[in-house]
């Protein structure tokens, strides 16, 4: 180790890479050019992290990770292309992370404490926000937007394009081709709205009236037999004195590729 005790002699980092004063990096780990990383973070064995990529502050990254390489899109022809990646992620065994493309906004953003499990996938230009947990395997495709807290479980596969509502959970091998709205759970082969995700609402001090009002706009929305439309009118009126589904109207009116049901 150097003189400080926190990077292995092993490891190859380059003289153009910015590392906090505090950053530990382990055996044959690979850090290249344009890579920031924060202060309090620690990557391990044998991690390759290319750029331009930004790190932020106390993210653990595991063995065999691959961060910041380049997009798996075709059409990719080496443009300078960026990932950011907030404060608090823990980034497990062979995760894989891709920069974005010119085809939208040329950056992927992963936002803060989100818990990424092995083998993991966050493809090209996708955009996550915090507290997220994917699970062994899951993958998303090509610029999917996942919102606050979302789960999706193991061997998840979302669809490019596809945007995941806030506190939504998707179950096992779930494979899902439209925008899920925030709040719903999502499982069985194939993939079927099976109601709101209660038990996580509760973890995350939802009311009991909160849910309630929850369970009523699910109803609206795929129980009622009403358009996707006559849903969001109801759910929208209703949101005027219950908050928590003014993000299930707004999310409705961003979805590009179809409200999943």
């Amino acid at each position: 180790m150097n003189d400080n005790n926190l990077i292995h002699p092993s490891a190859v980092i380059s003289a153009e890479a910015i590392l906090a004063e505090d950053v530990k990096v382990g055996p044959y780990a690979v850090i290249g050019p344009s890579v920031q990383i924060g202060a309090g973070s620690e990557i391990g064995s044998h991690c390759v992290i290319k750029g331009p990529t930004v790190m932020g502050a106390n993210n653990r990254i595991y063995p065999f990770a691959s961060i910041g390489d380049d997009p798996q899109d075709k059409k990719y022809g080496g443009e300078e292309t960026h990932l950011e990646i907030g404060e608090g992620n823990t980034i497990r065994e062979y995760c894989t992370i891709n920069r974005g493309t010119q085809d939208d906004e040329g950056i992927t953003r992963v936002g803060d404490d989100n818990w990424l499990m092995a083998y993991s996938h966050i493809a090209h230009d996708c955009q996550l926000g915090s507290h997220i947990v994917m699970v062994n395997g899951s993958s998303l495709a090509g610029h999917v937007h996942v919102d606050d807290y979302v789960i999706l479980s193991a061997f998840t596969a979302i669809h490019q394009f596809c945007r995941i509502g806030a506190h939504s959970l998707i179950g096992a091998y779930g494979g899902v081709g439209q925008d899920v709205p925030p709040y719903i759970l999502v499982f069985g082969q194939p993939p079927t709205p099976r109601g709101i995700n209660t038990e996580g609402l509760k973890r995350r001090d939802f009311s009991a009236e909160q849910i309630r009002n929850l369970k009523s706009a699910y109803r609206l929305l795929y129980r009622k037999g009403l358009s996707i439309a006559a849903a969001r009118e109801q759910i929208a009126e209703l949101a005027s004195e219950q908050p928590e589904l003014r993000i299930i109207v707004e999310f409705i009116d961003r979805s590009e590729r179809g409200i999943f049901r």
